[in-house]
């Protein structure tokens, strides 16, 4: 049964609790990892992929409440892992977790949290939860689970209470990669798994007599690229990446090396890419702009061809002299409607974001390309005269499943 009710009085077999920085307590039951952590409250309103948010780094520092009553039901499992990063530090649940029903579970959610290090908070009215969070904004909040229930309200309140929050903090340096990576990883096939990914272009079909086209696709042939040749290459800037942004470019027809957020731009440079991709992450986008900034505005003025997805598309906008802002509660989710301006098509997509690029501050030659259809925030930006465009929400998640493809499909086609 949730709970709809908070209070100090704790309720007999309660083995979880959430402590927010103004006093609020709420009760629950324990799952998952056995210890206390403490970061910003956030809702998704997703009612799949719960393991893909919970390995997604951009959720460092935030505990994410699910408003899909039913979590844990599909087991989790290694080829639904999105990152090496740290991703979530725990998350609320309505129900209590359930053995999975899947058969490509290979291991139960709450065994999973727990050699993973996340905190699990079940039998919680969520809705309430999301509610006190929509009218009141993302709060300081300490999560914390005992088998036994032994908690020290006290220090768990000044703990949220002394967390500085998410403004100001750069939390990439946490979850970028170390060192240098060429991607291998291609798309996912039932029963199969993920393939490799293509390092040569494919040997081109015969043409189909009278029609100027290939046998597989009716294309034309006269831009298509030589047969066995390189694929174009991208360089790509982890700031906390999903691995399923990789395997899309792949998909889309690169191959991709990727590199930590540090990276200079000279060792960029040396690398010789046709396009530099900007991945998504976790924090403050003003504060990772201190050094990411830079390093974009040299691949502007080169001409570097660029695409950003959510904090990447954060730091273009940056780069560009726009500002961004810190948002009430944040969109995340798997059913946001967002309006592409150029012909007011809608496109279902999902989101992670708790900041945003501030529409207001678009300089002159900064076009903006998409908006939400929630709140009109800024999704999409397009620098003129240069081959660079991003997007806040996630292209590689789309649950439409294939409405923001064709993302990939034009930052790749800009490659020549």
């Amino acid at each position: 049964m949730a709970r709809s009710a908070s209070s100090h009085a704790q309720p007999p077999g309660s083995t979880g609790v959430l402590v927010f920085a103004d006093g609020t307590v709420i009760w629950g039951h324990g799952f998952g990892h056995e210890g206390q952590a403490v970061g910003e409250l956030c809702f998704n309103t997703a009612m799949t992929g719960y393991q893909e948010v919970m390995t997604d780094p951009s959720y460092d520092a935030q505990v994410v409440c699910f408003t899909f009553p039913h979590i844990g039901n599909v087991g989790a499992n290694a080829e639904d892992v999105e990152s090496k990063g740290l991703g979530a530090l725990g998350c609320v649940v309505r129900e209590a977790i359930t053995p999975h029903s899947s058969f490509r579970a290979q291991h139960e959610y709450a065994d999973w949290l727990k050699a993973q290090g996340k905190i699990g908070l079940a039998g919680v009215d969520t809705r309430a939860l999301t509610r006190k969070v929509r009218l009141e904004g993302a709060p300081n909040v300490a999560i914390a689970h005992h088998p036994k229930g032994r908690f020290d309200l006290k220090a768990l309140r000044k703990l949220a209470q002394d967390w500085s929050g998410l403004e100001g903090l750069d939390l990439v340096p946490r979850v970028t990669r170390k060192k240098q990576e060429v991607w291998g990883g291609g798309s996912w096939t039932l029963g199969k798994g993920y393939a490799r990914a293509p390092f040569k272009r494919p040997a081109r079909p015969e043409p189909v007599e009278g029609h100027g086209g290939t046998a597989a696709t009716g294309a034309s042939t006269s831009s298509a690229r030589a047969d066995g040749g390189d694929l174009p290459h991208v360089v790509a800037i982890d700031y906390g990446s999903k691995d399923n942004i990789f395997r899309n470019l792949a998909k889309a027809g690169a191959k991709v090396t990727v590199v930590p957020a540090r990276t200079s731009l000279a060792e960029i440079e040396a690398l010789k890419p046709d396009g530099v991709f900007l991945s998504n992450g976790p924090g403050d986008p003003a504060a990772t702009g201190k050094y990411a900034v830079p390093v974009i505005e040299g691949l502007l003025e080169a001409d570097m061809p660029l695409f950003g997805i959510c904090l990447g598309h954060q730091m273009l906008g940056l780069a560009a002299g726009a500002r961004t802002a810190k948002m009430h509660q944040g969109h995340r989710g798997a059913n946001h409607p967002v309006k592409r301006l150029a012909d007011g098509a809608v496109e279902i997509t999902s989101m992670n974001h708790g900041f945003a690029v501030d529409n207001a501050t678009l300089p002159p030659g900064v076009e903006e390309t998409h908006v939400s259809l929630f709140d009109g925030t800024n999704c999409g930006i397009a620098i003129a005269g240069k081959r660079a465009f991003g997007v806040q929400y996630h292209p590689e998640a789309s649950p439409g499943p294939q409405d923001s493809f064709y993302l990939f499909e034009k930052f790749v086609e800009m490659l020549g």
